[in-house]
């Protein structure tokens, strides 16, 4: 563990003054401590020669001799250029706000050089290098492996280094080793004062990959000790029983009910995944448990399932969706096959008018209600409920942490089914959601096929056009998405509000347009989305507003616009909302002529996949995990060097290591527990972690 004197300020460490303060805050490095776990992002080894014609491959470290100057530019733009040569080749170096360098790199003598190298105006060049004599001390590391760090205006990379150095060699040797003696050893890890040492400035490559592999499994054990703890916290007072096997598990009554009367029967996934919640809510512990299933394919039902389990017991359940539309949606759905059964169903929002809010929430603390479903109106301050027994959050990325412990704290230890339609990986589930239990629906509905997906360039759209016509024309629907609600000219973008009169007017003027996105008002949003599903409407011009929750079987037709702009995830959930039906549907991502390759290969990753968890892994690649799990808002325990999706191996094992000790004997962690305190100390109080 860190030394109390790891607190101190910064500008205790030579090297630091009152300027480079503020500028390190800029890096989130505010103590000796932050500094120390001020990772490198990446290390130059120049210890390894790379002559000149090697640029393309790496970055040049070699002996040159400089052969001629000469100027470039005039006035202040007057900038020295230095012909050199190795036994490779030739190349110059633009010394850019470098005049001195003139004298300093005499024609003739020999230097070590390092730098990023490019082909330009017919000659091999760099700007960004570091050069010495050949002979004096190894000033610039030569020789060395190199650490390459995040840096802010104003810090370089020599100056992190230097103050890293002196921080160091002050404080390294006080470092405490944090993981269990027994870890260390099994896995042959360093202690932590040489893992923290080799971690900036290693010996050697071996000694670096030991560095990194103890600091992953530190930062991934502790982490999973924070969330073995809340697991075991949940539990605590609670007598366990036996777990029966899911075959043996039966639906209740008012489950069979439902079932008896639906026109279908449920698919294998959504039946394990209610067995699996009938279980939890019978059991000695209060359920927190994430459902996870593709875009269509029936949480929706199973969440109703699991309500009417809570009823069962005498409780009330609450559905909580982050739009009003979506809100809307399951509350019609819930009333049409729920209320048969005898139940009373509540819808609540913001909106609701006062006086029929009073009766509404008059009826809840009563427990006249058994089933209420709303958006975050359901966690207001004069929302009571009798017996809230089960919590169901819907699309749980759209929640932040508090929002989820204010919902739960409107009962005593209620269940918890947090539900999401972005599958979310493996890896990532057991590091965000490590302290709940995971169900996974795979698989569609018997009847629904699967939506036929085209890239089209934006010049191509005309093409888009004619086919969307011809699905209108045989009585479907048609859904077009816009990165923009308004565009005030500043990008060459497609936006919902222009295009919505262009496609009415220019492009479908035989076919009824209407326009959506989030600033409409909510009983017009209700409004337009009525007259879609009886079909009134033919085109939807919409933002990602329809992402979410629209369910539409005769809408066959998905055209988004600048797809680029969206990431994979978003697609995939849009490309979601077609489908819905027993007709065959399409999807058709509208990209930019300019765009990239890279960016191309993005998109191919829609046209090649409709698996929702493949696509997740991919966009986790792209654009990190916060964004996918859905909780960059909620605060945060910030990983390091650790990433739950390079290091999934670590994750599994690390895992195992903190529960197997937090539940036989959690004495081998640190006595005064100073990790997990700053662990806690860091972690949101509720739900999920963000990296």
């Amino acid at each position: 563990m860190f030394l109390r004197s790891l607190a101190e300020p910064l500008g205790a460490i030579k090297g630091i003054g009152p300027a480079m303060i503020p500028r390190l805050a800029k890096l989130g490095v505010r103590s000796v401590a932050g500094l120390l776990c001020h990772y490198p992002r990446d290390w130059e080894d120049r210890g390894v020669k790379h002559p000149i014609t090697d640029f393309q491959r790496s970055q040049v470290c070699t002996e040159v001799t400089v052969i001629a100057h000469d100027w470039i530019g005039y006035g202040r733009m007057r900038t020295l250029k230095v012909h050199i040569e190795d036994e490779s080749g030739k190349a110059v170096l633009l010394c850019f706000n470098r005049p001195w360098l003139e004298k300093q790199l005499v024609q003739g003598c020999r230097f070590r050089l390092w730098g990023r190298f490019y082909f330009k105006y017919g000659e091999i060049q760099s700007s960004a290098f570091e050069i010495e004599p050949v002979g004096e001390n190894q000033a610039a590391g030569f020789g060395d492996i190199l650490p390459v760090y995040p840096l802010s205006a104003g810090i370089s990379q020599a100056m992190l280094r230097r103050v890293m150095s002196h921080a160091l060699e002050k404080y390294a040797a006080g470092l405490e080793d944090e993981l269990p003696a027994e870890i260390t050893g099994r896995d042959k890890l360093l202690p932590k004062a040489a893992a923290i040492k080799a971690i900036h400035f290693p010996k050697n490559a071996a000694e670096l990959e030991q560095a990194k592999k103890t600091l992953i499994y530190e930062e991934l054990f502790y982490l999973e000790v924070m969330v073995g703890m809340r697991a075991l916290e949940r539990k605590k007072g609670a007598a366990p029983k036996p777990a029966l096997a899911l075959s043996k598990i039966s639906f209740s009554p008012l489950q069979n009910r439902l079932l008896e009367r639906l026109p279908f029967s449920l698919t294998s996934g959504q039946e394990e995944a209610v067995r699996e919640i009938n279980r939890d809510m019978a059991g000695a512990y209060p359920m927190a448990r994430l459902l996870q299933g593709d875009v269509g394919s029936g949480k929706t039902l199973v969440s109703f399932l699991a309500a009417l389990r809570a009823a069962e017991d005498g409780g009330q359940a609450a559905i909580m969706a982050p739009t009003e539309l979506l809100a809307r949606q399951h509350a019609e759905n819930a009333a049409r096959l729920l209320e048969p059964l005898g139940l009373h169903i509540a819808f609540l929002t913001g909106n609701i008018k006062a006086a029929g809010r009073k009766a509404l929430v008059r009826a809840l603390a009563l427990g006249e209600i058994e089933i209420v479903v709303g958006t975050h109106a359901l966690f207001s301050k004069d929302v009571a409920y009798k017996n809230l027994r089960l919590v169901v959050v819907d699309e749980q990325h759209r929640f932040g942490v508090t929002q989820r412990a204010l919902i739960m704290a409107k009962g005593s230890d209620p269940h918890l089914l947090m539900m999401s339609a972005t599958p979310i990986p493996r890896t990532l589930a057991l590091t965000v959601f490590g302290d709940m239990d995971v169900s996974v629906i795979r698989g569609l509905p018997p009847g629904r096929k699967p939506v036929t997906t085209h890239l089209a360039k934006e010049s191509n759209e005309k093409k888009v056009y004619d086919f969307v016509k011809r699905e209108l024309a045989a009585g479907r629907q048609a859904y077009f998405v816009y990165p923009l609600i308004e565009n005030g000219g500043e990008l060459e973008l497609k936006d919902a509000v222009s295009m919505a009169q262009r496609l009415a007017k220019k492009v479908f003027p035989q076919f009824s347009v209407a326009l959506l996105h989030s600033k409409i008002d909510e009983e017009e949003k209700r409004g337009i989305m009525d007259n879609f599903r009886k079909g009134e409407i033919k085109i939807l011009a919409a933002t990602s507003v329809v992402e979410v929750g629209v369910d539409v079987a005769n809408a066959t037709c998905m055209v988004v616009e600048h797809a680029e702009r969206f990431g994979l995830s978003a697609l995939h959930q849009l490309r979601g909302r077609v489908g819905r039906g027993t007709d065959q549907s399409y999807c058709f991502l509208v990209y930019s002529d300019e765009l990239t390759e890279d960016g191309k290969a993005r998109l191919m990753v829609m046209l090649e996949n409709s698996d929702g968890f493949v696509i997740a892994e991919e966009d986790l690649k792209l654009r990190g995990p916060g964004q996918i799990a859905g909780t960059e808002q909620s605060g945060y325990l910030a990983l390091g060097i650790a990433s739950p999706i390079q290091n999934a191996e670590e994750l599994s094992r690390a895992r195992a290591d903190a529960f197997s000790i937090l539940e036989t004997d959690p004495g081998l962690l640190l006595p005064d527990h100073r990790v997990i305190a700053r662990v806690l100390e860091q972690a949101p109080p509720f739900g999920a972690v963000v990296l």
